[in-house]
């Protein structure tokens, strides 16, 4: 008799599974990486546009993007098992796979710790569990030590610009804002009501942070740039515009937690410079 898995859905609804999940699809860039580090990547049968990680997520084909789920196509593939992210997919489409019987778990990362909970649970549907219950105790035992490395550290403020053209931010509740916590960073924008949303400069000039992160791809221009007219911020006086690895630092998988390690050690060199000035 094969066995049951029970899940926890994103809304807190369980999902029940029978078995082993061998015909995978997943329905975000995130999702598909926690496949591949669960061990189970061969078990991929289609995913979303963006997926390009690792190298080998580059050839599974394609069931549409962030945007529209190609339903049809989904169904052609039969899956027995569709993951999907549950504030990043459209609620219609992943709505319409459950009402034609395909098993959808829906998830949301919104603690750092939760990804190695995402990671265990992706092992136990793909007969992956010894392997990845020692990556999530190891992915845990880094955030612990980084939250035990800088516990009672000055707190410094900073501003994380998502996009500058326009000016697009997190709050406090976003993973990012939530990881740099860990290390005793505090967003300016840590109150306000939603995830994402656009600032103006000139509210970002008036918080003055301490430091100013984004998201960096090779071979761009960077993206801080613009900062640089306004020499008197202290986050430019101090030279802390931080870039950051775009993908790995924007996604909710296992290597987020080496930009976090990196932007936390930036923070900490800031610190470092302000007490000897």
């Amino acid at each position: 008799m094969a066995e049951s898995i029970q899940l926890e859905q994103a809304d807190g609804t369980a999902f029940d599974f029978e078995g082993e999940a061998a015909r995978i699809i997943t329905l975000s860039p995130h999702l598909t990486e926690i496949v591949y580090a669960a061990g189970a990547g061969e078990r991929l049968i289609a995913t979303v546009e963006y997926s390009d990680y690792p190298e080998a997520a580059k050839s599974v084909p394609r069931i549409g993007d962030a945007f529209r789920i190609d339903i049809e196509r989904v169904m052609s593939l039969q899956p027995d098992l569709v993951i999907a992210w549950e504030s990043g997919n459209p609620h219609a489409a992943v709505s319409q796979l459950r009402a034609l019987s395909v098993p959808v778990w829906s998830v949301e990362i919104s603690e750092p710790a939760e990804i190695a909970d995402v990671l265990e649970a992706v092992g136990r549907l793909t007969d992956q569990a010894d392997r990845t219950s020692a990556l999530g105790q190891e992915f845990r035992r880094r955030l612990a030590a980084l939250s035990e490395l800088y516990a009672n550290q000055d707190v410094l403020a900073y501003f994380y610009q998502v996009g500058a053209k326009p000016l697009f931010t997190i709050n406090g509740n976003q993973l990012i804002s939530k990881g740099l916590g860990l290390c005793g960073g505090r967003n300016i924008f840590n109150d306000e009501p939603g995830i994402a949303f656009q600032v103006s400069f000139e509210s970002v000039i008036v918080a003055d942070p301490d430091a100013i992160f984004a998201p960096f791809q090779e071979d761009s221009p960077n993206p801080l740039a613009t900062w640089l007219d306004w020499p008197a911020m202290t986050a430019v006086k101090n030279k802390a515009l931080f870039l950051l690895p775009a993908d790995p630092v924007s996604r909710a998988a296992p290597r987020f937690l080496d930009s976090l390690e990196l932007a936390c050690k930036l923070l900490h060199q800031l610190r470092g410079q302000r007490s000897n000035g």
